[in-house]
């Protein structure tokens, strides 16, 4: 995100444009967009974090997310509301504690650990690890029988689990969206579920991650036209690419993208031993 934000204050349309389909792309598309962010950094000038436009970006996804699953964030607030029956037995009252459950350890994780990312966040060795396990945990998801389990079924232990798992997402070179929705295939959920539960439970952690870098929104000079332009084509890449990974999951083939990620792990080890 800051690559777009690198191009965006240098008055670079073209280069914001590039950087923010690439963004888009990898925000949703179990590949990891933080990784890619710690190999492409080794080829721009970044200059001073642009956190404005990094908070642009992080609204831009959760709009993305907010979109895409509109009818169902819609039923669950009026299930929880007007819905019929006791509380703890709607569908709608029980998605919502499971996802403030699953935010819970994410949050958690981000806060405690919030030094040790920053440093694996400036080592594109690291990479080279965190790509090929990625690779793995994509791979061996093609083995995992279709589920049937919803959020009706759910247990609270299995929201902890999945807030744990996209807490340690947070390393760049794990993908949030594969590891998250690979560990819901494993618990026994539906491929759709999973898949939706798991980008309904990014969107309380981009929010805090929107709020907890307010804190550190300075007077950065930006381009406001390159910042427009990399904005909006890192939003409609990133609902095209979600489009995709949905269609990809119900279908069983998540498993596709762990060549690319094994691929990319060998590329930042070419990056980090040969810069």
């Amino acid at each position: 995100m800051n690559l777009v934000a690198a191009a965006a204050a240098e008055g670079n349309t073209l280069g914001a444009a590039l950087l923010g389909i690439i963004q888009g792309l990898t925000e949703f598309l179990p590949v990891s967009s933080s990784g890619h962010l710690v190999m492409f950094q080794q080829f721009f000038q970044l200059g001073d974090d642009h956190v404005l436009f990094d908070l642009v970006l992080h609204l831009g996804t959760l709009f993305v997310v907010l979109w895409f699953y509109r009818a169902e964030l819609i039923g669950m607030f009026k299930d929880v509301v007007s819905g019929e029956g006791p509380m703890r037995s709607r569908k709608g009252f029980r998605t919502l504690v499971l996802l403030v459950i699953a935010t819970i350890p994410t949050g958690l994780i981000g806060v405690l650990f919030e030094d040790l990312f920053e440093r694996w966040f400036a080592n594109p060795a690291v990479l080279v690890v965190t790509f090929a396990i990625t690779g793995t945990v994509l791979f061996v998801s093609r083995w995992f029988d279709q589920g049937s389990g919803d959020e009706v079924g759910m247990k609270w232990w299995h929201a902890v689990i999945l807030g744990v798992v996209q807490g340690c997402a947070i390393t760049p070179g794990i993908s949030r969206s594969g590891s998250t929705i690979v560990a819901a295939l494993f618990l026994g959920l539906d491929r759709e579920v999973a898949a939706r539960f798991s980008f309904l439970m990014s969107v309380p952690a981009i929010l805090g991650a929107v709020v907890f870098k307010l804190k550190d929104v300075g007077a950065d000079v930006v381009h406001w036209p390159s910042v427009g332009v990399g904005a909006l084509c890192a939003l409609v890449s990133g609902y095209f690419s979600l489009v995709l990974l949905v269609r990809l999951v119900r279908n069983g083939r998540l498993s596709h993208f762990s060549w690319y990620c094994w691929a990319a792990a060998i590329a930042a080890g070419v990056i980090a031993w040969g810069f």
